[in-house]
């Protein structure tokens, strides 16, 4: 994911990518890299050269969407909810020109002097009308928890179930989001026994005390049992590395070398214990 290339060209990301042997990106939407917004966006062309010329696919769209952005899918204001539609079905038609297959989603956010549930509704009202759309495309929204205080509306994989059950639309998949996960007290497992084949994405990063979204090896958590534990649960998404950590803004490279480097030697782990 882009999100720590926001100090150099979109064009390093693609080819970092393909140096170190990522087979696919997901693309957040950064304005300096990607400009989308309700009623417009870049050139598909732009990416589909990226593409072209480094080889690398683009699993995803992840659109900017937590506060202060403007777009809110538990938006109160009818304008801004007619906004918001317009941007994330926007980006299910940008996921759907360049190949992907998904749209990262959240919940959007509650205002703090109202009741959560109230704000849930207008969430998942607003979620329904993008997932039947993108139904309609042939994409799927993979929404992930957000993190207190971003969000009081679905932090945990309770409340995450809960919102997906008011949706009640087959597009609505999970994304499981291993600092969200660390952050509401939840587990990979936990995320599978819930919600089985809706996992169909993750942000797969490591953790530590400087952030919940560091490059893998950066953190304390233990790669190879997390691989693991994907692979016992049959899951057949795709491990985004969502590296968030402002540490690595200045030399994104190196922390996605340190992350492919981490994830290949906790392979090498696991095919050691099974010789």
């Amino acid at each position: 994911m882009n999100h720590h290339y926001m100090f150099y060209d979109l064009d390093d990301f693609f080819a970092n990518a393909q140096k170190l042997g990522y087979p696919c990106v997901e693309l957040w939407t950064s304005p300096q890299h990607f400009f989308m917004d309700y009623r417009q966006n870049d050139p598909i062309e732009r990416l589909s050269h990226l593409i072209d010329e480094y080889g690398i696919r683009i699993h995803g769209i992840c659109p900017e969407q937590c506060n202060p952005k403007p777009h809110n899918m538990a938006a109160k204001d009818a304008s801004i909810q007619e906004r918001t539609l317009a941007y994330f079905t926007r980006a299910v038609d940008v996921a759907k020109s360049v190949g992907a297959t998904q749209v990262l989603v959240t919940s959007g956010w509650a205002y703090y002097n109202e009741p959560v549930e109230t704000a849930r509704e207008r969430s998942a009202t607003m979620l329904k009308q993008v997932a039947r759309y993108a139904g309609e495309q042939d994409i799927n929204l993979a929404i992930e928890a957000l993190r207190a205080p971003e969000s009081r509306i679905a932090n945990t994989v309770a409340d995450l179930n809960l919102l997906l059950s008011m949706v009640d639309e087959p597009a609505l998949k999970v994304c499981l989001d291993i600092g969200a996960m660390v952050s509401a007290g939840n587990t990979i497992q936990e995320y599978f026994d819930t919600f089985g084949p809706k996992m169909i994405h993750a942000h797969y990063v490591d953790t530590g005390e400087r952030s919940l979204h560091l490059a893998l090896g950066d953190g304390e958590r233990d790669i190879a049992t997390d691989i693991l534990t994907f692979e016992q649960n049959g899951y057949q998404g795709v491990l985004s590395v969502e590296c968030t950590d402002s540490a690595t803004l200045t030399d994104p490279m190196a922390a996605d070398a340190r992350s492919m480097a981490t994830y290949l030697s906790a392979y090498e782990k696991i095919e050691a214990a099974r010789a």
